[in-house]
């Protein structure tokens, strides 16, 4: 009998004959013949082949095909010599009809079946563990010299005929530290899964308990560690199941065929293209992933939107990667609601201004685009001048269709969690991210001030205390998007706002938003919001880590996208219907704003030319 310590240093073809020779007993083949290919193992009849190998190319990320065999075919020999499938595996699971009826250290007895049947080979994450642990990063599993963990998730499979089921994923813990290295050493290894799909809280996954693997042993974590996900080719055997398939074969979960092919063939990925780690949220725990390159370019547009045309001391203000995390965050959300209005001119009907209208209304298109749910909330008395601003937007081509448009009372203690969420149940939120933009923010004593140091509580309402309650709902995150400090969210850079900003010690709002998006002009903010959310869409790297590595890529919504984006035309005509409706510049009374010599208009236009 051999043992297992001293298997990782067997060549493959030596543990094959092992393994066939029923001299081994193992829960599991991580960490053998180290630097060697593993494969998940599914056989169909031929009937169904070429349907499954379809649902295998349309969810590659838990389903890497390595090789297909012919009927009755038990050797692989892309993959490796002297091999037979029906022996070199260490365990295999019987289906019949979807229900497992036994487990067989061999398919010897099923000779005659298996000549009709096709075997399919997929890739394994076992054969990144050596990578990942040359990264310098623990793989705990091994460690624990125990098998990996596997859960099902809530997250479905892009369905092919009678193969459909939801993602099955495996679980690795990392030092949060090592969560980079872990993403960088895993994202070339394409036929070995690639790069993680998940990190974080479990529940996003819709996995109740990472003690109770579905799949493999429970791994524990040390402190420190964060939950790293990757997919998982058992979800080849969930698919088996649900097929029903009056007879099926897989190996079973943990227990893999080793190929002789070495795990070096990575793919190249440039500089450019190296994922980044970004944590966007803390309650539920979440990362994100993005290319360098998305990510250089969002700090580029974070960097435009900083200059100071009215040279009132923004600078303090400014966060770095506020508004990169902010955007990772809203790509991640299902629903959005973004409140604006800021009534400056107390004096004039209406009082508000033309900075935040704009800027919402190109967020609300790029969400719009991108099929996510966006709703906009605003002030009782300007519900009828939004709801015209929304009509003629529609009419200018900016936004394919009306957003719905809300406003909010406090009525009761609990008035902002029964907005927020459904019968006021924080488990069922009806928003993921809140975005504040140029809205008119309450002040440490409870009013609202202008920049001029006047209060114009009596024409605000309290909307704060959505953010507020905001706060107490996990998986909903706000943002808030500024120019002077005396706006909804901008309470993280009170500080600032009170040492630098003039009437600052006055006007600071006191309510913060987890990400504070400080611009020049808040419109700018929403343009920036907007071009970030196109890039994001458009990062290969993000987009798999959006869709959990399932499905395909969103190739032909690109141009709708593209076409959602703020313009020069669309947004000159927006600021003049505003004018037309009665809304003032809020920086100076008249349209007298200037960058560089150029008047408020034009300033806009400059604006969108260089953030596009």
């Amino acid at each position: 009998m051999f043992l297992t310590g001293g298997l990782k240093s067997l060549l493959p073809h030596v543990l094959r004959r092992v393994i066939r020779c029923n001299k081994l007993s193992v829960s599991n083949t991580s960490g053998m013949a180290e630097g060697y290919k593993q494969a998940n193992v599914v056989i169909v009849h031929k009937s169904l082949a070429d349907d499954f190998e379809k649902f295998c190319q349309a969810n590659d990320g838990p389903l890497p095909l390595l090789y297909r065999s012919k009927p009755g075919d038990w050797q692989c020999p892309p993959l490796s010599s002297h091999s037979d499938i029906r022996t070199d595996c260490p365990w295999y699971r019987v289906y019949e009809h979807g229900a497992c009826t036994g487990t067989l250290k061999s398919l010897k007895e099923y000779s005659e079946q298996l000549q009709d049947m096709v075997t399919f080979y997929l890739g394994c994450s076992f054969s990144f563990e050596k990578a990942v642990q040359n990264a310098g990063v623990p793989v705990r599993n091994v460690e624990q010299k125990c098998n990996v963990s596997m859960y099902k998730t809530a997250v479905p499979c892009h369905s092919v005929s009678t193969f459909c089921c939801n993602l099955v994923v495996t679980m690795r813990p990392i030092p949060e530290s090592k969560l980079e290295a872990a993403v960088r050493a895993t994202s070339g290894l394409k036929e070995a899964h690639g790069a993680p799909i998940h990190m974080g809280d479990p529940g996003l996954l819709g996995i109740p308990d990472l003690s109770k693997p579905d799949y493999g042993d429970p791994v524990h974590l040390h402190p420190g560690d964060i939950p790293v996900f990757w997919a998982c080719g058992v979800t080849g055997v969930e698919a088996v199941i649900n097929c029903r398939a009056p007879l099926a074969f897989t190996h079973s979960p943990g227990c893999m065929f080793v190929t002789d092919l070495k795990n070096d063939n990575v793919t190249t990925q440039s500089s450019r293209e190296a994922p980044q780690v970004h944590c966007i949220s803390q309650d539920p725990l979440h990362y994100s992933i993005v290319s360098a390159e998305a990510a250089q370019k969002i700090r580029n547009l974070e960097t435009l939107i900083g200059i100071d045309p009215g040279e009132r001391g923004i600078i303090h203000l400014l966060r770095r990667e506020e508004l990169l995390r902010a955007c990772l965050s809203i790509s991640h959300a299902r629903s959005v609601l973004v409140a604006t209005g800021f009534p400056t001119h107390f004096t004039y009907e209406p009082p508000e201004e033309n900075d935040g209208p704009p800027g919402a209304l190109a967020i609300a298109a790029i969400l719009q685009a991108l099929e996510k749910e966006v709703a906009i909330v605003t002030d009782q008395r300007a519900m009828n001048l939004n709801k015209k601003i929304i009509e003629e937007a529609v009419q200018l081509g900016i936004l394919k269709r009306p957003v719905p448009l809300l406003s909010y009372q406090r009525e009761g203690a609990d008035s902002a969690l029964m907005f927020l969420c459904e019968k006021g149940n924080p488990g069922r939120p009806r928003f993921d991210h809140l975005i504040a933009i140029e809205r008119a923010g309450m002040a440490a004593d409870g009013n609202y001030y202008n920049a001029r140091k006047v209060n114009i509580k009596h024409l605000v309402d309290p909307i704060d205390d959505l953010f507020l309650a905001a706060q107490t709902i996990p998986g909903v995150v706000t943002t808030g998007v500024g120019d002077g400090g005396n706006e909804l969210g901008m309470g993280k850079v009170k500080d600032a706002v009170k040492k630098h900003i003039k009437n600052g010690d006055v006007i600071a709002c006191d309510v913060e938003a987890d990400f504070t998006i400080v611009a020049g002009v808040s419109n700018w903010g929403g343009y920036a919001i907007a071009c970030a959310l196109y890039i994001l869409s458009t990062c290969d790297v993000h987009d798999r880590y959006l869709r959990k590595a399932v499905g395909f890529p969103p190739l032909p919504k690109k141009t709708g996208w593209l076409s959602a984006l703020p313009s020069v035309t669309k947004e000159e005509k927006l600021l003049k219907a505003l004018v037309r409706h009665g809304v003032r510049s809020g920086k100076t009374a008249s349209l007298e704003l200037e960058v560089d010599g150029l008047p408020f208009y034009d300033t806009h236009s400059l604006m969108i030319e260089k953030l596009l």
